[in-house]
């Protein structure tokens, strides 16, 4: 009988309820008791929607992030929290975002670093060690939810992240090395295991998704090493790698004292069999053959044509699961009520997933026929989808033939361009401007809102958002910013705002995806090919442009950042639905230019998550990524000034990369991990001008003019001051205005005094 679990499930809830509770208690709109009180009943109705499966997880459950979790189920708490006044929780903010519900703005901390878990659009708080760490367990949240979980009557099976992934994560503040924290990190993880099992539990999920990675050997040697001595503990540990193939890290795994591995079949299905081959007597073998990060129906048929002679082989040793946690999924697709029904029957959210998985168990364990209408319906859905045509589209494919290389080249070279450019705005040294959001509103929502509904016409939704845009024009007036933007009042999302407009995307009602903490992003569906109906920003831009002398900025969501934070058609190589991207967002570039708008701004801040785990892959996906960027962005003029801007992700090992984009300016997120990009720039000599974001905007704390002035600085040090400038790290649509407005005060301050020093 084959075994059927889950390795984690969206926390969010089906109406994002997490994400509105967490911001009533940060805003003093509700209390302690009552957040925790949200939680459990997320939790509780998580493991009801999961009921069907022999083990649920538990532990995947968080208030802001699973991996800060653990700092402080480790107790690894960086020592600039250590003795304020407070309760935990209060520590636990403080730490994700600066603040806690009950500090006022002058009791502010720096708040972790952030950046993305592998290569999801998931971002996670950078723990932080020294070679003086020492850590202690702190088990009692964790407790409580197994404790729930049984009293529920769940059959649970915590989840914690592995010891070496956990070190892997990890950021030193001086020069030592996280791996040497091993010895004294593996005691503690012994005494969380030896706690769990004593309240009972029989199975623990260890993740180890550095395991998808390429390890060098001191790494590859301190797992054998740590699970040798976890081993020790009495309770059965299944080990789960994710997110890709292992590669040479294959024998290795198959080496460790574990219970069970957790394979993903999905990204790696070619080594399946290698694995059964190296499979000891007693050893369960989980495969997670139902994708976790993509929206599509799974083909069960085919899927279980490769299954049956596993299963017949293993027994009750074989596990089937998602290949990952659906965290990076929406909750139910039967929440959705606009999909086009033809394009919904092709669709699968994360209860959707487990429903597949049921039937997968159900027809190994008692038969297909058992389930043959089931089985029945998928295969139509697939088929369905394979020639439907809404997905193709040969006016786009004849494009994608026509791409010539040159295409992708500007006339002259930066510095012959840097001078037309300099002639053409005159601004001063340092100049000053932000990222292109400002905030969203309760009144721009609503006004929104009301469109969708129908209450007010779109000529009426024009006018309030040109009020909008007035508005924040001339804030930046005021301010004194040298080159300022709209503000994308009309913009719901830098992704979806695009996909709306253009052919081959289709949008969710409620396919919320949890970002970080609060945040949740909605992800378009590119179910086709792709193709730009009409001008998507332009008469925006050229309002705005109208309401101040001042160079405007137009503002577009790049190729290779719509691709990866997009749920991707899975038919084509993500490459060529790159390539038809670039020439939609070509289109708009060329317009804009003909509009006069004389400085654009592609974003492309997904551009280092889409590299595969493996560095020995990286090199082909950048020769495509940075292509399709180019292809957008390069047939201007030299006097056209592009911008892109990158955040929230480590880009110092792919700095040569970023330079071969080309950009004439690139905004880049520095603030919360101190400049650490600039160590890039000791053995790089960046050619073009680069503004290292000084405004940390995922806070809610104002950045002093004085820190502001010390960054950049810092960064004068290794880039001339005549290719600088100065601007927050992100877009300011999360944000108030009365966050917003001293905070970009601060920064204009603090480029006057640089001008002035």
């Amino acid at each position: 009988m084959a075994i059927l679990h889950n390795l984690g499930f969206p926390r969010i809830g089906r109406k994002r309820e997490l994400k509105k509770a967490l911001e009533a208690y940060w805003q003093g709109q509700s209390s302690e008791s009552e957040l925790e009180q949200t939680a459990a009943q997320l939790r509780a109705q998580n493991w009801q929607l999961q009921q069907g499966l022999d083990w649920l997880p538990v532990g995947d459950f968080s208030l802001y992030d699973q991996v800060l979790d653990l700092s402080f189920t480790l107790g690894n708490i960086p020592a600039r929290l250590q003795h304020l006044a407070g309760s935990e929780l209060d520590n636990y903010f403080r730490l994700a975002r600066g603040r806690s519900a009950q500090d006022s703005a002058c009791s502010c901390i720096h708040a972790g670093e952030m950046t993305k878990w592998f290569d999801t659009n998931y971002h996670y708080i950078v723990p932080e060690v020294t070679a003086q760490t020492e850590f202690s367990l702190q088990s009692s949240r964790l407790l409580q939810q197994f404790r729930e979980a049984k009293a529920q009557g769940v059959q649970a099976k915590p989840v914690l992240i592995g010891p070496l992934t956990y070190l892997w994560l990890c950021k030193a503040k001086d020069q030592s090395e996280p791996l040497a924290l091993l010895p004294r990190l593996l005691p503690v993880y012994q005494q969380l295991l030896q706690t769990l099992q004593q309240a009972g539990a029989e199975w623990i999920q260890l993740d180890e998704p550095i395991l998808a990675t390429e390890l060098s050997e001191p790494w590859q040697l301190a797992f054998v090493s740590a699970y040798s001595l976890l081993a020790e503990v009495p309770v059965k540990l299944l080990l789960a790698s994710y997110f890709g193939q292992l590669g040479a890290n294959l024998p290795l795994l198959q080496a460790l004292p574990v219970a069970g591995i957790h394979l993903d079949a999905v990204r790696g299905r070619a080594e399946v069999q290698q694995v059964l081959q190296g499979l000891a007597p007693q050893q369960v073998l989980s495969l997670g053959v139902i994708d976790g990060r993509n929206i599509w129906k799974t083909d069960l048929t085919a899927v279980l044509d490769w299954l049956e002679p596993i299963a017949a082989l293993l027994g009750d040793r074989l596990w089937l699961a998602p290949s990952c946690s659906l965290l990076h999924v929406p909750v139910d697709l039967d929440s959705e009520q606009k999909l086009l029904p033809e394009l919904k029957n092709w669709l699968a959210f994360a209860k959707q997933k487990l429903q597949e998985l049921q039937i997968l168990g159900l027809a190994l364990n008692q038969g297909r026929l058992l389930v043959a209408e089931a089985l029945i319906d998928n295969a139509a859905a697939i088929a369905s989808r394979r020639q439907s045509a809404l997905v193709h589209n040969p006016a786009v494919q004849q494009a994608l033939q026509q791409i010539r290389p040159e295409q992708a080249q500007r006339q002259s070279p930066y510095p012959v361009r840097a001078q037309q450019q300099a002639a053409r705005f005159a601004l001063p040294l340092y100049p000053t401007t932000t990222i292109g959001s400002f905030p969203q509103t309760t009144a721009i929502r609503q006004a929104r809102l009301a469109l969708k509904k129908g209450t007010i016409s779109a000529a009426q939704y024009r006018d309030q958002m040109q009020t909008e845009i007035a508005h924040a024009v001339a804030q930046q007036e005021q301010l004194g910013l040298d080159v300022l933007v709209h503000g994308e009042a009309e913009r719901n999302d830098m992704v979806e705002y695009f996909g709306e407009q253009l052919s081959g995307f289709a949008f969710s009602q409620h396919g919320w995806v949890q970002s970080y903490g609060s945040r949740c992003v909605k992800p378009p569906i590119i179910y086709g090919d792709i193709s730009r109906p009409q001008p998507m920003t332009v008469a925006w831009t050229q309002y705005a442009q109208s309401l101040t002398t001042k160079p405007m900025k137009g503002m577009l969501t790049g190729p290779v950042t719509m691709l990866n934070w997009s749920f991707v058609r899975d038919d084509q190589p993500r490459q060529q639905t790159c390539l038809q991207l670039a020439l939609a967002i070509r289109q708009e570039v060329q317009d804009l230019e003909a509009a006069g708008v004389g400085i654009i701004q592609i974003d492309e801040a997904a551009l280092r998550e889409g590299l595969p785990l493996r560095q020995s892959e990286w090199q082909q996906y950048l020769d495509w990524a940075v292509f399709a960027f180019k292809l957008c962005a390069n047939g201007v003029a030299d006097s056209t000034q592009i911008h892109t801007h990158m955040c929230y992700s480590e880009f110092n090992d792919i700095i040569a990369e970023i330079a071969a984009l080309d950009a004439d300016v690139i905004t880049i997120e520095t603030s919360r991990s101190d400049m650490e990009l600039l160590r890039a720039f000791e053995h790089f000599d960046y050619p073009n001008q680069i503004g290292p974001g000084v405004y940390d905007i995922h806070s809610p704390n104002t950045p002093t003019t004085a820190q502001m002035v010390k960054l950049m600085q810092k960064a004068a040090q290794q880039i001339p001051a005549q290719r600088l400038w100065v601007n927050p790290d992100c877009g300011l649509k999360t944000r108030q205005w009365s966050e917003v407005l001293p905070a970009l005060k601060n920064m204009v301050a603090a480029a006057q005094q640089l001008r002035q020093n």
